[in-house]
């Protein structure tokens, strides 16, 4: 009753989750705060929020409820079917183009078990991730972060991509010091592969000066075929404007640049078996782009 009174900000609200009246709420709330002789609450007149100790109380009883949940949906879970729903957060450019094929090979082994896939952005995964709300995460260029182990997923392949009227759809392979030098349209500049890619080019001692930055690929993708500039992305992301022809991919001449991609978990966290029929699907993954 607590967590949930903390959770919807109303006493009221936690009653009617709880199946009480408003009152058997307030008394136990009461009781907690005889218990541990503290303000664990602060009322007022939009919303209840916790104090202090409040707040140290409800993170701890998240922890403790979680785990509970846990070891009871381990129990029921004892011979039977694999069947239920994980969380996967993903960011946008791996999950709208790289995901589908473990999603089909999943439901052909398990069809009860359903992926349920987030979007966001990278430092959002890791934080999903951390906080429970997905059991399993995936970044590009994934980084150590406390609490959290990475699994290696794929590599993907960096290539320029062009309009098919560019100069640059007439070459066979396209140098890093013409791509610097054209009109350049990135990621906008905290995302992890916008970083990779300058990287690459200041070791090759060439500077991208974008005229354009996003925050999505899918976006890259529509400025380019606008004619409006070149950019850098993962080749997987570009197959279909590839085979429509509304977009050129072209590989480096100065090398073959990639992009690893991990998987986030959360350490200790217990995976039930729908998230593990998940995770195994991940790992017996072949897709090449």
């Amino acid at each position: 009753m607590f967590c949930d009174v903390v959770e919807t900000g109303s006493f009221s609200r936690a009653a009617q989750l709880n199946h009480v009246t408003q009152s058997a709420v307030s008394q136990q709330i009461r009781a907690l705060e005889l218990r541990y002789d503290q303000k664990l609450l602060s009322r007022s007149a939009r919303q209840v929020t916790p104090t202090p100790a409040g707040e140290r109380l409800f993170r701890g009883s998240k922890e403790v409820l979680a785990r509970f949940g846990e070891v009871e949906q381990e129990i029921r879970e004892q011979g039977l079917e694999i069947a239920g729903t994980a969380t996967v957060a993903t960011i946008y450019s791996v999950g709208l183009h790289e995901l589908q094929h473990i999603q089909r090979a999943l439901l052909k082994s398990h069809p009860k078990v359903n992926m349920r896939l987030t979007y966001h952005r990278s430092d959002q995964v890791y934080e999903a991730v951390v906080l429970g709300a997905a059991e399993i995460g995936v970044v590009a260029y994934p980084q150590p972060r406390a609490g959290i182990d990475v699994l290696p997923f794929r590599d993907d392949r960096l290539a320029l991509v062009c309009a098919p009227n560019h100069p640059f759809a007439s070459k066979s392979k396209v140098s890093m010091a013409a791509a610097a030098g054209s009109p350049f349209i990135a990621f906008d500049g905290e995302a992890p592969t916008r970083k990779a890619i300058d990287k690459l080019f200041n070791e090759k001692g060439l500077t991208l000066n974008p005229v354009m930055e996003m925050d999505n690929v899918e976006t890259i993708k529509r400025a380019v075929e606008m004619g409006l500039g070149v950019s850098v992305l993962p080749s997987a992301t570009v197959t279909h404007e590839v085979a429509a022809g509304t977009l050129v991919s072209r590989p480096f001449v100065d090398g073959t640049y990639i992009r690893p991609i991990g998987l986030l978990v959360r350490k200790g966290k217990y995976l039930d078996r729908a998230s593990q029929a998940v995770l195994e699907a991940f790992r017996n993954d072949t897709f090449n782009d």
